[in-house]
């Protein structure tokens, strides 16, 4: 396959191909993901693929590439039939998955991307309309920290650009942002980090995280992200059972059978409801300090 032919743009100029790393094996959902990637993962009856890919699809996205790992015949089963025609979708599959972290995965798509592009991750559910400020390239979808988030944070300045990332945990008393695991970059946004992916994998550095690249990038001034705010619609981060069952507390199926393309199969959960009571979270307080609130980014003339 020739890959020019995969170099689709919309036509408005707006971002038009997703990224999705959907290669590790999803160890903290186990067992759920004993016999099916995570990606796969049911929240009340539909997928967290389904959901991702109904998004796209109402955002007019016009191709998907797909790094697989882990179970990669299911992921392949289960978007066969939505690929040609509305959506152009490509695979590459990473033999490492077992022992790489995502910024190998994120690697591995370097030949595919061949323009601007949305980077997100297999995990993660959201509003289907908090993707309409991720469609201009050079953004980084953000949400105020909740005392049950974890992961990399950042800090933003007065015009919402990006000045620090931090790893790890951090201080309830210092004002960051938890990073949602999207971004939208331009073709010479990934010339630069393909640059610096390529070399932390000749250094032997493949069980880093791709924030890592993203984090000496914005130090150093060779990468500048805007923030775009989460805060008013829902999202949330699945990696582990009861993260699944605080999701399925927050969308429902309904308003997703109307949009799934019809040649996506849903699933009838496997998750008992007494398996759920077992593991579901207790209410969690939210943070009462004062966080300053994002601005609506406007939409630029591309």
């Amino acid at each position: 396959m020739n890959l020019k032919n995969r170099n689709i743009y919309n036509k408005n100029g707006l971002v038009s191909t997703a990224v999705l790393l959907a290669a590790g094996t999803g160890t903290r959902l186990y067992p759920l993901t004993q016999n099916m990637p995570k990606c796969l993962t049911l929240v009340n009856g539909v997928s967290i693929l389904e959901r991702l890919v109904s998004c796209l699809k109402q955002h007019g996205f016009k191709r998907l590439i797909v790094v697989t790992g882990y179970l990669e015949n299911r992921i392949r089963e289960s978007l066969e039939n939505c690929g040609e025609g509305d959506m152009a979708i490509d695979y590459i599959f990473s033999p490492l998955y077992e022992t790489t972290n995502n910024i190998y995965s994120l690697w591995m798509a370097r030949e595919m991307i061949t323009g601007p592009f949305l980077l997100i991750e297999s995990d993660i559910v959201f509003d289907v309309s908090l993707l309409d400020d991720m469609l201009y390239p050079n953004r980084i979808a953000v949400a105020r920290m909740q005392p049950w988030m974890n992961g990399s944070t950042v800090t933003v300045n007065q015009v919402q650009h990006v000045t620090r990332f931090y790893n790890g945990t951090w201080p309830l008393d210092e004002i960051r942002y938890k990073t949602v695991n999207m971004y939208s970059l331009s073709l010479s946004s990934w010339h630069g980090i393909a640059e610096r992916l390529d070399r932390y994998i000749s250094t032997g550095r493949v069980n880093k995280y791709y924030e890592a690249v993203f984090s000496d990038m914005v130090a150093d001034g060779s990468l500048s992200l805007q923030a775009v705010s989460f805060d008013d619609k829902p999202w949330y981060e699945i990696d582990t059972i009861t993260d699944l069952a605080e999701a399925e507390k927050l969308f429902s199926a309904d308003k997703y059978k109307a949009i799934i393309p019809y040649n996506i199969t849903s699933h009838t959960s496997k998750i008992s409801r007494q398996f759920f009571q077992k593991t579901k979270s207790s209410e969690v307080k939210t943070i009462t300090r004062s966080l300053p609130a994002l601005r609506p980014l406007p939409h630029p003339s591309i």
